[in-house]
């Protein structure tokens, strides 16, 4: 029957309720988000100025705090597509390796002679024997060091390509361990990329993979790309190098597995060092801006266990001899190591201020991104455009709205006034479930939301078109209304399935502004068939309960 329980009337208007309560905030959005960034602030430093705490009081706390965040496209920010030069880390492995084939090597030197390495092309290691007649064997002790690949399309093939000719042997990465690599170092950089922007405060970027080799970074409410580009450009690669000399010759001839890196603070000044790291940045547990015997900005940091042992041991034996601190392919500073140090921590000091010494400490604190990235495009949307693309997206919303309420009214009058109701409501719940998801509500999602707007009374009037049938057979003014909603209910329901399958191919196949425009049209439909179907329904029978009409013209 047509009749509504009580407690199912309670449940349908207090989840209306909640609607209200949680879209509530998107009308006081800048208070809100004041509030929101002034506990984000004090939860990231610990620290609770006047200033936050005034933000924090201009917002009740036990009200819901939840917003709509606006994309890229409605609050302005900046734009990013980067490349990713996956080769570099080929060279990084082959580097790393040098050590330990090294020692593998050196350790039957009775057998195959002198070991050296030559000059090889990126991503190739070549070590020359004194022994050519040994050479399978130098190959067998190479191939000892290699590991089975670490991906499913690599499964059982090795990681290393080995070959020997003549008395040299050549060492590379493997066609399947240069596509695993290929994979884990776009990932790590997808992740280190948006540890370095979460550490600043930045609301929901979107940082997302396109391709085999290139990052898409978008960043609401930065100021500039080339803000952006300082950020996140900068490999912040630190290591911490033997150094073999110190000179001013930029071009210095160097043995193999040396290379010569200019000074950062020293005009003119360049050191040649040992390439093989004793430590890397990838051996710190934490990083932050500090100030120098001196008064000057500089950056405190902390190895973790491994690292801690390594430096302390390396410092150990290498007393009053220097080390350098290398960040990006320049030399930091070159002090000389008066005693050992064992407590895994130390400072970075040199030609920075304030600034810099905090951005140092969160790229340090983020890691090192595994390879250099180039910028492809980059673009900056000034905040004034984002706000004429509010102003559009509201009026061309205002005037949807309109205009469907209006052909409703028109159409099926006291009941074109119901399924109006549902629309608007409809629209703030929409808003409600984006501001608990947190999601982003960028123009393709407003005009999601428009779409909605437009079919989400196309359930009321397949509704209501059939309680027309109804009452043309002769049935009942109640007995009609009852058979309409329950004819019609196969017919809503095929309609929004079919729909739903559309904007869920849109969000799984789609990306950036279209998986936008399916989160809002998915959220549409689960609300307009939740106030076409419960909502209508209670405002007409509570409309039938107070005037208990006879007849009614539809």
């Amino acid at each position: 029957m047509l009749q509504i329980p009580a407690w199912k009337r309670v449940l349908i208007l207090g989840l209306i309720a909640l609607g209200l309560l949680f879209a509530m905030p998107n009308l006081f959005y800048g208070k809100v988000e004041s509030h929101n960034d002034a506990i984000a602030n004090m939860e990231r430093s610990g620290v609770e100025t006047p200033e936050d705490l005034a933000a924090r009081a201009a917002w009740p706390d036990w009200l819901p705090s939840g917003l709509v965040n606006l994309g890229l496209d409605l609050r302005g920010g900046a734009h990013l597509l980067g490349e990713v030069h996956v080769a570099d880390v080929y060279k990084a492995r082959m580097d790393s390796l040098w050590p330990e084939l090294r020692d593998a090597l050196v350790a039957q030197r009775d057998t195959i002679g002198a070991v050296r390495r030559v000059t090889a092309p990126d991503g190739q290691l070549i070590v020359e024997i004194s022994n050519a007649e040994q050479i399978a064997k130098a190959v067998e002790i190479a191939r000892g060091l290699a590991v089975p690949v670490t991906s499913i399309s690599g499964a059982g093939q090795s990681d290393l390509d080995i070959k020997g000719s003549g008395n040299r042997l050549t060492v590379q990465l493997s066609d399947a361990e240069k596509a695993a690599t290929d994979d884990r170092t776009v990932q790590q950089s997808l992740e280190i990329i948006r540890r370095r922007i979460d550490e600043v405060g930045t609301r929901e970027p979107t940082i997302m993979r396109q391709g085999a080799d290139r990052i898409l970074i978008q960043v609401p409410g930065i100021g500039s790309a080339e803000e952006l580009k300082q950020l996140i450009g900068t490999t912040a690669k630190l290591t911490f190098n033997p150094v073999v000399s110190r000179g001013t010759d930029a071009n210095a001839r160097v043995a193999a597995g040396q290379v010569v890196l200019p000074s950062m603070d020293e005009q003119g000044v360049y050191y040649t060092l040992e390439q093989s790291p004793v430590v890397t940045g990838e051996d710190l547990t934490d990083a932050r801006p500090s100030f120098d015997q001196n008064g000057q900005p500089s950056v405190d940091f902390r190895f973790g266990p491994t690292g801690a042992k390594r430096f302390g041991s390396y410092t150990s034996s290498n007393i009053g001899q220097p080390f350098a601190i290398v960040l990006d392919n320049q030399v930091i500073s070159a002090p000389v190591i008066r005693q050992a140090i064992t407590t895994g921590s130390g400072q970075i000091s040199g030609s920075m201020d304030v600034e810099s010494s905090t951005r140092l400490a969160v790229l340090l604190r983020a890691g090192a991104l595994p390879a250099e990235m180039t910028f492809l495009e980059e673009r900056t949307i000034g905040p004034e455009l984002g706000q004429d693309s509010i102003d559009a997206g509201r009026l061309s919303s205002i005037i949807a709205t309109v205009a469907v309420v209006a052909y409703m009214i028109a159409s099926y009058g006291l009941f074109g006034v119901f399924a109006s109701v549902a629309v608007i409501v409809n629209v703030i719940l929409i808003l409600s479930i984006m501001s608990m998801m947190g999601a982003t509500l960028t123009l393709p999602g407003i005009a999601g939301i428009v779409l909605t707007v437009g079919t989400a009374v196309d359930a009321n009037v397949i509704i209501y078109e059939r309680i027309r049938e109804e009452l043309r057979r002769g049935k009942r003014v109640v007995k009609a209304i009852d058979d309409g909603f329950s004819e019609a209910m196969s017919a809503i329901i095929d309609a929004n399935v079919t729909t739903f399958i559309a904007a869920m191919v849109m969000f799984f196949l789609g990306s950036g502004p279209v998986k936008g425009f399916a989160v809002t049209l998915t959220i549409g439909l689960v609300t307009s068939v939740f106030t076409a179907i419960f909502l209508t329904r209670l405002l007409i029978v509570l409309w039938l309960d107070w005037r208990k009409p006879k007849q009614l013209v539809l």
